[in-house]
């Protein structure tokens, strides 16, 4: 396939060349260093709670400290890519990650891993905020779908990677050797990114002035539909993530006892959701997203439910249909943002994200006082009630997601 060019005569990347295979993998490895760093120690929480005598909504704060400060600074970085250029931020974003991952392995106390969990994630916002900004601007548009599945692809694989390869490590030596394996893992990751990938060509910088950035985020919050959307995503967000952080603390103790390796082998569940996105996507392009969205709402709902079964089979299917609509719901409800923001589509995005990643560190660290104090029906509890929350959210949505 030959590259077109635009209007300024600068050539895109097409599907089939070198340099798009370049792009591609570079992309895929991107992912992986971002959301394998950023969800590592998702399946550590419970050693955290036992190694440094914390309580379970204290020690999530490993996982819920980072996330806040990633969605914090999404649009901080996103801005700074328009000034600086797209590919300068997500190298920055990658090796100083990295280099904070290897870190957390050696500090000695549970408030300095927080600490230094912070800095991570606000330095893991770079790629995210900027990735398939570059994509959409240096890829033929004919040729971007691959290359942006690829990217979603990195991710999906890293935040399941990241979880699984980090308990087996845990188990087999210490948490402090995986955290740092990771580091130098990723360091070598970033480094082939930083090789395979080109210089933006066709970047223009813009040095908007800070009161033209704040007004086109303030006409993404003035949409109620939109509002609507950012609340379903950071709510059903909490809920997933507690469902997974405080598993974990359920089946290690009675009367599974599992370790933590077996644990983090629960986390395969994600491939459901991988299906899912893109079935229930293809399913709202036939039936409309005003439908899918309860729908997976309501999978959501029964998969929470199941998983109050005792029998670890049940759990487990539980934890298979939950992943299922959770995915399903996330998907749909991603797109239907970008569909309705409209000229202001890339702040409508950058909002659904901050309150997503905001969801899953203030709902996530909740469901550690629940746990406490009820066990786990008082998790399942609280993460029904976010759901019906989602569901009356969606409703002020439901009419104009019905044209889309």
């Amino acid at each position: 396939m030959l590259p077109s060019k635009s209007p300024g005569h600068h050539v895109y990347i097409a599907r089939g060349t070198p340099i798009y295979r370049r792009v591609s993998i570079a992309f895929l490895a991107a992912g992986l260093v971002t959301f394998a760093n950023l969800y590592a120690v998702q399946p550590l929480i419970p050693a955290f709670s036992s190694d440094f005598a914390r309580s379970p909504a204290a020690a999530s704060l490993a996982l819920s400290a980072s996330t806040f400060t990633l969605a914090l600074s999404l649009p901080i970085f996103a801005s700074l890519s328009d000034r600086f250029g797209r590919k300068p931020i997500m190298l920055f974003s990658l090796f100083s990650s990295s280099v904070l991952q290897f870190a957390v392995g050696l500090v000695p106390t549970f408030w300095g891993i927080v600490a230094a969990r912070a800095l991570e994630g606000f330095t893991l916002a770079g790629l995210p905020a900027v990735a398939m900004t570059y994509l959409s601007e240096e890829i033929d548009s004919s040729s971007l779908g691959f290359a942006m599945g690829l990217y979603i692809s990195g991710n999906t694989l890293g935040g399941l990677l990241g979880r699984v390869l980090i308990s087996l490590v845990a188990d087999g030596a210490s948490w402090r050797i995986g955290m740092m394996a990771f580091g130098a893992v990723s360091l070598a990751l970033s480094a082939y990114v930083a090789w395979s990938l080109p210089a933006s060509r066709h970047f223009v910088p813009r040095r908007d002035r800070v009161q033209d950035i704040l007004s086109r985020f303030a006409h993404a919050v003035k949409r109620p539909e939109l509002d609507a959307l950012y609340l379903v995503g950071g709510l059903l967000m909490g809920g997933f993530v507690s469902l997974y952080t405080y598993m974990g603390f359920r089946l290690a103790g009675a009367p599974y006892h599992l370790s933590t390796s077996v644990i983090g082998l629960l986390f395969f569940a994600y491939l459901a959701g991988t299906f899912s996105s893109s079935f229930m996507g293809s399913l709202a392009d036939r039936i409309g997203r005003h439908r899918v969205l309860p729908l997976n709402i309501a999978i959501m709902a029964a998969g929470a439910a199941l998983t109050c079964a005792r029998g670890l089979a049940a759990i487990v299917l539980g934890m298979v249909v939950f992943t299922f609509g959770f995915f399903g719901a996330h998907s749909t409800a991603s797109s239907s943002v970008g569909s309705l923001g409209g000229a202001h589509r890339a702040q409508a995005s950058a909002l659904y994200l901050f309150c997503y990643y905001t969801g899953s560190s203030v709902i996530g660290s909740l469901g550690g006082l629940f746990w406490t104090d009820m066990g786990w029906r008082g998790v399942i509890g609280m993460i029904l009630a976010a759901q019906a929350a989602a569901a009356l959210a969606f409703l002020f949505a439901k009419r104009k997601l019905s044209t889309t």
